[in-house]
C-alpha cells in the first residue's frame, strides 16, 4: 500500500478530531447563547469578547476540579465507562463526507473530504452508534448507587428502543440511494433532497436521534429531579466532562448524518445544481453548505430543549413502540412501492412516496389523539 495513503488518513483523522473537540467546546457556546435568547436572558458574556472564551474557562474549571470515586465502585469499570461513550462519538464521523473531492496541484493527487467511504457505510453507523450505550450502563453500574444504576437501566431500554426507529428511517435513505455508501446517497441527492421525497421519514429520523442522544424531551436517563442526574452522578472533573463532551458531540455527528441522509449533505439546494453555486464547479463551497445545515440542526434541538418540557417515561416508551416503529415500518413500505411504481410506469410515481408518507403520518396522528382522549374520558 502506497505510504502517502497513510498519512493522508493520519491528516484527516487528526483535522476530524480537531473538528469535533473545537465544535463541542462551541456548541456549549451556542446553546447557552441560544437559550438566552429564546428565554430573554443574556447567556455568558464575560469571558472574552460576546463570551468567545467561556467554552475555555469552562475546560480551565473541569480540568482543575476534583475527582472523586466512590470506595464501594468498581474502578475499573468506573474509569472505563466515560471513555466506551465518548468514543464512539467520535470515531461515527469517520465516514461522513464533508465534501467532494479536490487536486493537489503540487502532487497531482486527488484528495476526497472524508475519512473513509465504505460501501457499508450505514452498518459502520448502526454498529459504532450502538456501542455508546454499554458506557452508559457501566457507568451506572460502576457507581455503586442506585439513582445512577436506574438511569443506566433506563439509557438501556431507552436506546434499544429508538434504535429499531432509526435502523428502519436508515432503511429509508438506503431506498432512495439505492446504496448503503454515504458518498452514494449524497450524490443520488443531487436533484431532490430525500428530506423532500420522504419528509416523514425524515421528521422520524430526528425525533428518533433526540432520544438516542438523550436529550430533552427524551432526556430520561438523566432526569435529575428523580435520579440526582442519573448515570453520571458521581462523577466529577475530567469523568463527567467525557460524559459532557460525548452528548455534545454526538449531536454534531448525528446532525451530520441527518444532513448527509436526507438533506443533501454537502450538496447545494438542489435546484442550484447546474449554476454557479454548484459544488460541481466549485468544491469548496461543499465544507460550506454541510456547515450551514448543522447549524440549523443544532438550532433545533436547541430549540425544542429550550420549549419542550421532559415527559414521563411510560409515554416516552409507548411514543417509541406503539407509534414511531409503526409508523417507520409504513414509511419503509410505502417508500419500496412508490420506488416500484416509479420504475414500473415513470419518475412521476415517485411522488407517491410523500403523499402516502404524509397521509400515513395524519392517519398516526389521529389514533395517537383518539387514545389520549379515550385513556382521559376513563381517568
Amino acid at each position: 500500500m502506497d505510504w502517502t495513503l497513510w498519512v493522508e488518513w493520519v491528516i484527516k483523522s487528526t483535522i476530524m478530531v480537531l473538528i469535533l473537540l473545537t465544535g463541542f467546546a462551541y456548541l456549549t457556546l451556542y446553546e447557552r447563547r441560544a437559550l438566552a435568547r429564546i428565554q430573554t436572558r443574556i447567556g455568558p458574556n464575560r469571558a472574552g469578547p460576546q463570551g468567545l472564551l467561556q467554552p475555555i474557562a469552562d475546560a480551565v474549571k473541569l480540568i482543575f476540579k476534583e475527582e472523586l470515586t466512590p470506595a464501594a465502585a468498581d474502578k475499573v469499570l468506573f474509569v472505563i465507562a466515560p471513555i466506551m461513550t465518548v468514543v464512539p462519538a467520535m470515531i461515527l464521523a469517520a465516514v461522513i463526507p464533508l465534501g467532494t473531492q479536490f487536486t493537489l496541484p503540487i502532487l497531482n493527487r486527488t484528495v476526497t473530504l472524508h475519512v473513509a467511504s465504505i460501501n457499508v457505510g450505514i452498518l459502520y453507523l448502526l454498529a459504532i452508534a450502538s456501542i455508546s450505550v454499554y458506557g452508559i450502563v457501566l457507568a451506572g453500574w460502576a457507581s455503586s448507587n442506585k439513582y445512577a444504576l436506574l438511569g443506566g437501566i433506563r439509557s438501556t431500554a431507552q436506546m434499544i428502543s429508538y434504535e429499531l426507529t432509526l435502523g428502519l428511517c436508515f432503511v429509508v435513505a438506503i431506498l432512495l440511494g439505492n446504496s448503503m455508501n454515504l458518498v452514494d446517497i449524497v450524490e443520488a441527492q443531487k436533484g431532490m433532497w430525500f428530506a423532500v421525497l420522504q419528509p416523514v421519514g425524515a421528521l422520524v429520523f430526528m425525533v428518533a436521534t433526540l432520544a438516542e442522544v438523550n436529550r430533552a424531551p427524551f432526556d430520561m436517563p438523566e432526569a435529575e429531579q428523580e435520579l440526582a442526574a442519573g448515570y453520571h452522578s458521581e462523577y466529577s472533573g475530567m469523568k463527567f466532562a467525557l460524559f459532557f463532551m460525548a452528548e455534545y458531540e454526538k449531536m454534531i455527528v448525528i446532525s451530520l448524518i441527518a444532513a448527509t441522509l436526507f438533506f443533501g449533505g454537502y450538496r447545494e439546494f438542489w435546484f442550484l445544481k447546474d449554476t454557479f453555486l454548484s459544488v460541481d464547479r466549485n468544491w469548496w463551497l461543499g465544507p460550506f453548505y454541510l456547515l450551514g445545515k448543522l447549524v440549523v440542526l443544532l438550532f433545533l434541538m436547541i430549540w425544542i430543549r429550550a420549549t419542550w418540557p421532559r415527559i414521563r417515561y411510560d409515554r416516552l416508551m409507548m411514543l417509541g413502540w406503539k407509534v414511531l416503529l409503526p409508523l417507520s415500518i409504513a414509511v419503509v413500505v410505502l417508500t419500496a412501492a412508490g420506488i416500484l411504481l416509479a420504475d414500473q410506469f415513470g419518475s412521476i410515481y415517485l411522488w407517491t412516496v410523500p403523499v402516502l408518507s404524509i397521509f400515513a403520518a395524519l392517519v398516526a396522528v389521529v389514533l395517537v389523539n383518539s387514545s389520549l382522549r379515550r385513556r382521559v374520558a376513563h381517568a
